[in-house]
């Protein structure tokens, strides 16, 4: 039997297969362009099983899923930007207590209120830890409702197979934008969650999660068996597309929204006699360096495109070695590249090529 395919938003698609991946507890706030996230949980989430509290701020809603991720329970939140930011301080604590959680941050253009056009300006905060001490989360980049659908599952699966925090890193594009969605078969069985402040029964030792670590030599064992944890993750969960870069002579490289702009431009430029091809991460950390390795014996030059002033750049040139000239193209303010101007730059290198 076919799976039905339902026209939805991004942001309720992702909400929707939250639900459907176990989310029993959303605790959030309001704040644009993600709002239909939480207004689709107010909906949803009591008939569903499940609970949905709006919090008296952003800082109170990463705390309450600090408390039933404890307790073992399937939690989430959802906000944008600066929202994020109130959020961090909470988010090294998550960290810190090897709880797994999932968090959505629907990026708005920035710094300070900025806009509420998408924006990609949130990828430092995201993957170079959002908060304080030695720590990662993992970080997924979704660039169609359906990969939206689909990553929020995936990452609901990961972070309790590592007892991690996972963003899914979206924008005000992907979750405004409405496009057919098949939700995913999810197991109705959730891992077993032995380490859960969850109430013992008199049947074992009683758990405690706890971040405090009053003497140095213990703190610093916590963070280095955290930081082979992290090894791991980087070993196994590394991930992204490849379009066309077999022959390609310049390889462009974007994640979110913007990727499916340079995918288009990479099909005209071909067209136009250039060898372009597109290197799309979909899993921002732990970053794709294993698959960025694969393009260096082949390309001339790599143009990196996002909606900032550049700052996955700096993981491509280091995922490269530097052995191949990474180009760079952004927009800020909310504004999107045409697939014109990426052609522009394009032609360009191509021209500085011959």
């Amino acid at each position: 039997m076919t799976a039905e395919r339902v026209l939805m938003k991004g942001n309720e698609a992702l909400a929707e297969a939250a639900i459907r991946a176990g989310c029993k507890c959303y605790f959030g706030y309001p704040i644009t362009p993600q709002t239909e996230i939480a207004a689709f949980m107010a909906k949803n989430m009591p008939k569903r099983g499940g609970t949905f509290l709006q919090a008296e701020s952003e800082i109170a809603a990463i705390n309450m899923v600090l408390g039933a991720a404890s307790a073992g329970v399937r939690a989430m939140t959802s906000s944008s930007s600066p929202g994020i930011s109130l959020k961090s301080e909470g988010i090294s604590y998550i960290a810190a207590s090897d709880l797994p959680c999932v968090i959505i941050n629907v990026q708005r253009g920035g710094p300070g209120l900025g806009g509420i056009q998408p924006a990609q300006a949130d990828y430092w905060q995201a993957v170079k830890s959002g908060g304080h001490g030695d720590f990662h989360i993992l970080v997924f980049a979704p660039n169609s409702v359906q990969e939206m659908a689909d990553m929020v599952v995936k990452a609901f699966e990961k972070a309790d197979q590592y007892r991690i925090p996972a963003m899914i890193l979206s924008d005000g594009m992907l979750g405004q934008m409405m496009e057919p969605v098949v939700f995913p078969e999810i197991s109705d069985k959730m891992p077993e969650k032995p380490w859960a402040t969850n109430g013992h029964g008199n049947k074992r030792k009683h758990n405690i999660i706890n971040t405090l670590f009053l003497q140095p030599d213990e703190l610093e064992a916590s963070v280095s068996a955290r930081s082979k944890k992290y090894e791991t993750i980087v070993e196994n969960e590394q991930d992204a597309e490849f379009y066309l870069t077999d022959d390609a002579d310049i390889v462009v490289t974007a994640y979110g929204a913007v990727s499916r702009i340079c995918r288009e431009a990479v099909d005209e430029a071909r067209k136009n006699g250039i060898k372009a091809g597109l290197l799309r991460p979909k899993v921002l950390w732990p970053f794709p360096v294993k698959d960025y390795q694969k393009i260096v014996p082949t390309a001339k030059s790599i143009l990196c495109a996002e909606l900032s002033t550049g700052q996955m750049i700096d993981d491509v040139k280091l995922a490269v070695n530097c052995s191949v000239p990474v180009e760079f193209y952004g927009r800020t303010g909310g504004n999107l590249p045409s697939a014109d101007e990426i052609i522009k730059k394009l032609a360009e290198i191509n021209d500085s090529l011959s």
